[in-house]
């Protein structure tokens, strides 16, 4: 049984906006935003630290694992890193469907860029080195140890984490590419 577009866009009528062209953009706009991710790139290539963005990122992993929390131990520690890529994933979508380029690939960036932390995060759980936050006062919990231990690999940590960071970096850029291609095309009467 196969499925044509009119079947999807049938069964799942909010996806028929998909159909519809991107709105416009203005060239300075279209060129700020590039900029914006070209340079964000380059920063996140030079440095080692953190992103100042990455705090409200924390936020909302601390909010999944309170979220997560009445789904067991396990759902418990991996639902901050669950929350913390569904939300810009979710807003991502939700651009999507309103076809507003500039806002979709900023929330489909920083899906990817929070991958980077999810690496630092991930390569830490052998040696537990990072500081770590908790919302409360009860045990703290180095969520990636637990989630390797729970798998039996813990003594992956570091390749597993080197994955997440490369997929991290081939999303921004391939997002930035995307974005750069979107917004020519859509400036060329194309999109």
């Amino acid at each position: 049984m196969s499925f044509s577009r009119h079947d999807l866009f049938e069964r799942f009528s909010f996806l028929e906006s998909l159909e519809e062209d991107w709105k416009p953009v203005a060239r300075w706009v279209w060129l700020a935003w590039l900029t914006c991710f070209v340079l964000f790139l380059f920063y996140l290539a030079r440095t080692e630290d953190q992103p100042y963005i990455d705090i409200l990122w924390l936020i909302v992993h601390e909010g999944g694992h309170i979220v997560f929390m009445p789904f067991g131990k396990f759902l418990h520690a991996l639902g901050g890193t669950i929350l913390q890529l569904a939300v810009p994933l979710g807003f991502a979508c939700y651009f999507v469907l309103q076809r507003h380029l500039p806002a979709a690939a900023l929330c489909l960036f920083f899906y990817f860029e929070n991958f980077l932390g999810v690496a630092t995060y991930m390569a830490d759980a052998h040696a537990m080195a990072l500081p770590l936050v908790s919302l409360g006062s009860g045990e703290v919990t180095h969520d990636w140890y637990y989630i390797l231990s729970s798998m039996r690999l813990l003594h992956r940590d570091g390749q597993l984490a080197a994955l997440v960071r490369f997929a991290g970096w081939t999303g921004m850029v391939s997002t930035t590419l995307w974005f750069a291609w979107r917004g020519w095309s859509l400036e060329n009467g194309r999109g």
